[in-house]
């Protein structure tokens, strides 16, 4: 007969209980050329994670939902259902909607708020405010 070997299940730890809402440094990254922001040596740049939030925050809205098989369901935005309306306030409203929903995924948003919309034709433009949380700067993002 053989042995059995036994093993000790470890300990299921819940993360959604504590997550980590400190702002901690990361790599610079530049929008206007969407890369990360080297020296003249190559070396990536570091940023304090007040500003890596804003970075965050600015992406995400940027992105489609489900377009980036790297980023997890949860991140980004569903643009492309919330602009199929003809209405321009049924847009804005799901605009607002999915803006929102993708920002607060992110524990340390506290509050996103403050949407203006300018319209070119087809073309829409938004700004909003987001406010993280323990902390006192509000910025906003155009995209």
């Amino acid at each position: 007969m053989a042995d059995i070997t036994t093993v000790d299940v470890p300990e299921f730890i819940d993360d959604s209980q504590e997550y980590d809402t400190e702002y901690k440094p990361t790599m610079k990254w530049d929008p206007a050329i969407g890369d990360f922001v080297r020296d003249g040596a190559n070396k990536v740049q570091e940023c304090r994670g007040e500003e890596g939030f804003m970075v965050w925050c600015m992406k995400t809205a940027m992105t489609e939902r489900y377009a980036c098989s790297a980023y997890p369901d949860e991140i980004g935005v569903e643009m492309e259902s919330a602009m199929s309306d003809d209405e321009a306030d049924v847009v804005e409203s799901q605009v607002e909607r999915t803006i929102t929903e993708a920002l607060e995924v992110n524990p340390r948003t506290e509050r996103v708020y403050g949407f203006e919309f300018s319209w070119n034709g087809d073309e829409m433009h938004v700004s909003f405010k987001v406010k993280g949380v323990e902390w006192d700067d509000i910025f906003e993002i155009s995209i």
